[in-house]
């Protein structure tokens, strides 16, 4: 690091340099024979500027910072100043105020409620996941299995402490591995004050939080991920940020980085500041910070948070509580214009990326490129989906003919974009209640709604996920005070619940026609999608192989339904290969043990079909016995 060049200065201030790491922060290095530190900060309208910490008992006197010409830049070196030595900004403002900042660009933070930035070198970490980056690849047509986690909250020690990035190292990347998930995505890990903030407000943009180590010890928990053939996300907030003293908020004396007008700038719902996308050095600051963990972090991907708050200037607002555009309209047209931008400079320099949208809205071309009209992202969180499926479990199931088209009204849109299915932490807080609880019923039919709905998602067309603790039937919501209640495993229907969402897992993972044609209508056919009055949908999902094939039925009633008939596209003898209903996942063992002929008696629009026994509350797979074997044993053992 050097003095700052003239180039990445234009750059920062012509909203593409994409390398603000390089230019902003505290960065160790040797100069005239001395090793120091040099700090470089964004502080346009300061009066004056001090670098201060505990090299120079904070005193502001001792350090004075320098401008940069007219840029709005200082800078200063301080000889001695050495690793982990603690510091911020003390800002003089024109105003006669004195403010006491973190940096917008440190690297490592003092472990909360302490607020100071830490110097840390980002240099030195040996890393080992070159397979995993030579093999890496676009996912469009390959299973994406998300296991979504808060780290200080997957497991606490018996005294009440985190685990750390490293030992997570070993104990949730063993467990991925095991469930047989594809990706880990992690709620923010940016640096923040607040516990109960779960992340998603800011202060340290490039500072991994030091609640769980330091960044060398994230990197290890990055590449032991990686070595063990598992993906890293990380939750991603560029849409607004904390309030807090020490942050961004009014950084020199000024409404640096958030809009000045309050009915831009202000996000009541949250109580944050929401960034000004008309500035292009918060593009760049962003726009840095998103290849800053890929390139830095080795980050496969960032699930972007909250982009209908960045469309929408009226997102959550009351009349008069916000502006409209140039144009009269109510989108954020300079966010708009960002988050295309953003998209292209990541997908330049990181191909196989995944840029995740958590977007709520109708907005149209959301995973389509930015040179054909899209906003760029290459996958959007399926939030339809999400909420009708929920609100169809939680309902009796008596009353569910009537509400038929919740399940099935997805299908009208589910190949417009590039969908992930959620099942998020935003679905267990709040009183919202655990997945196992919304479901209807009683103890047993809880799991067994719950198995028939996880049993259906994996069959649905789009890429997963799944918030920890779903998998082990918590019937109280997530507190991101304490751990997973991991001592309901000794309890046989969360074991066996658990063991289910292993094998489904697993199965998914095998079975290519559940993810080589996840976008396009060629990998899904209905069956029947009309059976209201039953409360069953039976569909088929296909591979690229025309004679590859899944047969699923769910049946959405505590009802055991005897000779069924199904339609199913070719003769043949078929095989029952998934069922929720099995004994060993707490089921009632309604199963087809044997195999089903295919009868020529078309039905469904199929030319054959089949007669079954329909399990109650449950989804069942079958599958074209390859090998055509007429052996009435010769079923494949669940």
């Amino acid at each position: 690091m050097k003095t700052p060049s003239a180039e990445y200065i234009q750059q920062f201030h012509q909203e593409y340099c994409f390398q603000c790491h390089r230019l902003f922060g505290a960065h160790i290095l040797q100069k005239n024979g001395l090793e120091g530190v040099v700090f470089t900060v964004w502080a346009p309208h300061a009066k004056e500027v001090s670098v201060i910490g505990d090299f120079n008992e904070w005193q502001g006197c001792c350090h004075p910072m320098e401008p940069i010409g007219d840029t709005g830049i200082w800078s200063i070196f301080v000889p001695g100043v050495k690793k982990g030595s603690l510091y911020k900004y003390e800002i003089h403002t024109w105003h006669g105020q004195v403010l006491h900042k973190a940096d917008p660009y440190g690297f490592y933070s003092e472990y909360r409620p302490g607020t100071a930035s830490r110097v840390f070198p980002l240099e030195g970490y040996s890393w080992q996941d070159e397979k995993w980056q030579k093999e890496k690849t676009t996912l469009f047509n390959q299973p994406l299995n998300i296991y979504e986690v808060h780290l200080g909250s997957w497991k606490r020690k018996e005294n009440g402490d985190f685990y750390s990035y490293r030992e997570l190292a070993e104990e949730l990347v063993e467990y991925a591995v095991e469930m047989g998930y594809t990706h880990i995505e992690l709620l923010p890990l940016s640096e923040h004050p607040y516990d109960g903030s779960w992340g998603y407000q800011t202060t340290g943009y490039y500072a991994v939080t030091s609640r769980y180590g330091n960044p060398h010890d994230f990197m290890y928990f990055v590449d032991r991920c990686h070595q063990k053939g598992i993906g890293v996300i990380l939750d991603w907030v560029p849409a607004h940020f904390c309030s807090d003293a020490h942050g961004l908020a009014n950084f020199d004396g000024t409404p640096l980085y958030e809009y000045a007008d309050p009915r831009r700038g202000r996000n009541d719902q949250w109580g944050t500041l929401n960034f000004d996308f008309s500035k292009p050095q918060v593009w760049s600051f962003l726009i840095s910070n998103a290849l800053f963990w890929m390139d830095i972090y080795h980050i496969d991907g960032l699930r972007v948070d909250a982009v209908a708050f960045m469309l929408y200037l009226d997102y959550g607002k009351k009349p008069g509580q916000w502006i409209p555009n140039v144009f009269g309209g109510r989108e954020n047209l300079e966010a708009i214009g960002f988050m295309k931008k953003l998209n292209e400079a990541v997908f330049e320099k990181f191909p196989h990326a995944l840029m995740i949208a958590e977007e709520s809205t109708a907005w149209p071309l959301v995973t389509k490129p930015a040179y054909l009209g899209g906003l760029g992202y290459n996958y959007k969180w399926n939030m339809g989906w999400m909420n009708d499926m929920l609100r169809y479990m939680e309902m009796d199931s008596i009353h569910r003919q009537w509400h038929h088209d919740l399940v099935t009204f997805s299908f009208m849109y589910t190949f417009s974009e590039n969908f992930i299915l959620p099942l998020s932490h935003d679905e267990v807080v709040h009183g919202k209640k655990s997945l196992l609880n919304k479901m209807f019923g009683d103890y047993w039919q809880k799991f067994a709604a719950l198995r028939a709905f996880y049993g259906y998602m994996m069959a649905h067309p789009g890429k997963k996920l799944l918030f920890m603790g779903g998998e082990l039937g918590q019937f109280a919501e997530w507190n991101e005070h304490r751990g997973l209640d991991w001592l309901l495993l000794d309890y046989d229907m969360h074991r066996k619940l658990h063991q289910y969402v292993r094998h489904l897992n697993h199965f998914y993972k095998r079975e290519k026609v559940l993810w080589e044609i996840d976008h396009d209508w060629q990998g899904f056919q209905w069956i029947d999608p009309h059976d209201c009055h039953q409360s069953i949908i039976t569909f088929m999902r296909r591979s690229k192989d025309p004679e590859d094939f899944l047969v699923i039925l769910c049946n959405f009633t505590p009802v055991v339904y005897e000779g069924y008939r199904i339609g199913v596209p070719f003769p043949g003898a078929y095989i029952e290969v998934f069922n929720s209903d099995a004994e060993i996942y707490g089921g009632s063992g309604q199963l087809n043990k044997n195999l089903l002929e295919a009868e020529a008696v078309p039905w469904h629009n199929q030319s054959y079909s089949l007669v079954i026994k329909v399990p109650p509350l449950a989804t069942l797979y079958l599958k074209l016995d390859s090998s055509q074997q007429k052996s009435r044993d010769a079923r494949q053992n669940l």
